[in-house]
């Protein structure tokens, strides 16, 4: 097992199931401290490498996946690792596509789709989810 992240620390989300996520923008340097285990980034481009596993899905800024059934699977896997793991879902940014992951995470975790974009703005980032197709992405997300 590994250590999770530190729930005090910039860019983590608390699920409602306990399970920590850490959320942010590739544009801004790595925080210090522990690095990610497993890190979904949601790119228009295939990003640098980094040194943890990592999944790419493609997903051009202000946009949605590419791939919507890759991206349920790769948020699902994302979801189940976290129970254990220092996941790490970002994009440029760090707002509208992270936070739309994110939203869908806390669905996969229990909380009602009408209510998971709130959800992430009040425990991630008020600016998280920036468009209104990003909502309806996490509104229908099952």
């Amino acid at each position: 097992m590994t250590t999770t992240w530190d729930p005090t620390a910039p860019g983590v989300l608390r699920l409602p199931s306990g399970r920590l996520v850490r959320g942010r923008g590739l544009r801004r340097p790595l925080p210090p401290g522990l690095q990610p285990t497993f890190a979904l980034y949601l790119l228009g481009r295939q990003p640098a490498p980094v040194a943890w596993e990592h999944r790419w899905l493609r997903w051009p800024d202000f946009r949605l996946p590419s791939d919507r059934a890759a991206a349920a699977h790769a948020l699902r896997e994302a979801w189940a690792r976290a129970a254990d793991e220092r996941v790490e879902i970002a994009c440029g940014g760090g707002k509208g596509r992270t936070g739309t992951a994110l939203a869908c995470l806390a669905v996969i975790d229990g909380v009602p789709n009408g209510q998971a974009v709130a959800y992430v703005r009040q425990h991630y980032a008020a600016g998280a989810v920036e468009t209104p197709w990003q909502r309806r992405f996490v509104a229908r997300f099952r």
